[in-house]
């Protein structure tokens, strides 16, 4: 048996791909993918059309799928995630079809479900053997985790792995199985694993943002759920990231350990690892190099799957375990919704990623942003869209002070003897707009360009074009 081809449109002609089909790729390699619009280009060539790109999440590096849209070949984006180019050109309705927004739990829930079929899914893998076995570990572009790219290669018909690094027969560790792959093509380069940090996975040093994240530590330690075993992930962003180096010394006075840190894991998290704060590290996705090294190297950092970190359809997810999550927003309105997919001016910036999975599995979901940016509030009347619903939040922390969900009676009275500012959400609103003024309701009315699937299936919310 012999998986290799010798070029990669072999591979494409080989998976049976057609006009029609639906195509998947991954993003650990976030900013420095080279996969994505090498398999695209090679198709474009082959002249297949009217495919629809189910992508973990899409950065602007993949800026070229414009063009790829604009000329037939993609009629159809799912993803839990976008920004750059390619969400500026969505939101100003360059594609025909709605995007299907999903998150990091609910995309893995809809291919093992078969509510999404991938035909062909194209695996970025930094080291493989050639029958498959794949690890995002070795090689010149090691990544670490492939947790997202897990579901992909055990449900879609038909698995090409694209290697630069080829290795011999059997790899060890094989977070991707040879059993489920079909084909393996040797390539000069999968990408830059430097482009694996960018400003969202940087520790800040802004004083506003170590101001909020001082804070949040505080709303940790008085909620009573800081003790033997805490479990804690903290999103991408300058100020949750932050919320680390405050923790640390919280936890050291106390004497704890925790059970586990989870998510896209920072070396910020493996330092902790390191010192004895948590036993183990469960990680989805590398979200800095120091991280690549720990899973590597450190037996107690653990690779997991977009299955088990965070899908509701799974029989239980570590996300179900959490007890503290810290997230950003880029608004957030007085019934605790946040948006993270698009910016206050409606054009699309990210998407959920892991926000909703995890706000809805932690015992304490903590928003922190500040009170304005750019001169426009945080805190509004209504998100321009809901990403994660109010019922999930229980805490928006700001420079300012902390305003908690009234739904949550038990920590507004643990954070009474903390000393922290408390005030209602509506008068942190209040507060931002004596600064800001009151902002202009400009809710973009023009065609639905995307849908936002909430974790269970159902849509939450649209986005609408920018340009009417």
């Amino acid at each position: 048996m012999n998986k290799m081809t010798s070029t990669l449109g072999e591979a494409i002609r080989l998976a049976g791909l057609r006009d029609g089909m639906t195509v998947s790729f991954h993003h650990h390699l976030r900013n420095g993918d080279y996969v994505l619009n090498m398999v695209m280009a090679e198709i474009a060539a082959q002249g297949i059309r009217d495919l629809t790109v189910q992508a973990s999440s899409l950065f602007d590096c993949h800026a070229p799928l414009v063009d790829h849209i604009r000329s037939g070949v993609v009629t159809g984006i799912e993803t839990d995630y976008m920004n750059g180019y390619i969400a500026k050109s969505i939101s100003e309705g360059v594609m025909p079809r709605p995007v299907v927004f999903r998150s990091h739990g609910g995309r893995p829930a809809a291919i093992t479900s078969g509510r999404v079929h991938i035909d062909v899914a194209f695996i970025a893998a930094p080291a493989a053997d050639k029958m498959g076995n794949a690890n995002g570990v070795d090689g010149p572009a090691a990544c670490g985790s492939l947790g997202y790219a897990i579901p992909d290669s055990r449900f879609a018909d038909k698995v090409v792995i694209l290697t630069d690094f080829l290795t011999d027969y059997p790899l060890t560790p094989a977070s991707i199985e040879e059993t489920d792959v079909d084909f393996v093509v040797k390539v000069d380069s999968i990408g830059d694993p430097k482009g694996i940090v960018s400003g969202t996975t940087r520790m800040t040093r802004d004083p506003v943002a170590l101001t909020i994240a001082r804070y949040a530590s505080r709303v940790i330690q008085f909620s009573g759920l800081l003790k033997e075993g805490f479990s804690f992930q903290t999103g991408a962003g300058g100020a949750s990231l932050a919320v680390t180096q405050y923790l640390k010394p919280l936890m050291k006075d106390l004497g704890i350990t925790g059970s586990f840190g989870l998510g896209g894991i920072t070396g910020y998290l493996v330092d902790m690892l390191k010192e004895g704060y948590f036993k183990r590290l469960m990680d989805v996705q590398c979200f800095d190099l120091q991280a690549v090294e720990s899973i590597k190297a450190n037996p107690l950092h653990h690779e997991v799957s977009a299955v088990r970190y965070a899908s509701p359809l799974a029989k239980s997810a570590l996300v179900d375990s959490l007890d503290v999550v810290v997230l950003g927003a880029t608004q957030i309105d007085t019934g605790f919704n946040v948006n993270v997919h698009t910016d206050s001016g409606g054009y699309i910036t990210g998407g959920s990623g892991g926000h909703s999975d995890t706000a809805a599995g932690a015992k304490l979901s903590m928003i922190v942003a500040p009170l304005y940016r750019a001169r426009l509030p945080i805190v509004v009347d209504k998100v321009l869209c809901v990403s994660t619903p109010g019922s999930t939040v229980d805490v928006l922390v700001t420079q300012r002070g902390v305003a908690v969900n009234p739904a949550n009676t038990q920590l507004k009275d643990s954070l009474k003897a903390s000393g922290l500012p408390l005030y209602e959400i509506e008068e942190l609103k209040q507060m931002a707009e004596s600064y800001t003024g009151t902002p202009a309701h400009n809710r973009p009315m023009g065609r639905v360009v995307a849908d936002v699937e909430y974790r269970d299936g159902s849509i939450i919310d649209h986005i609408g074009s920018v340009i009417r």
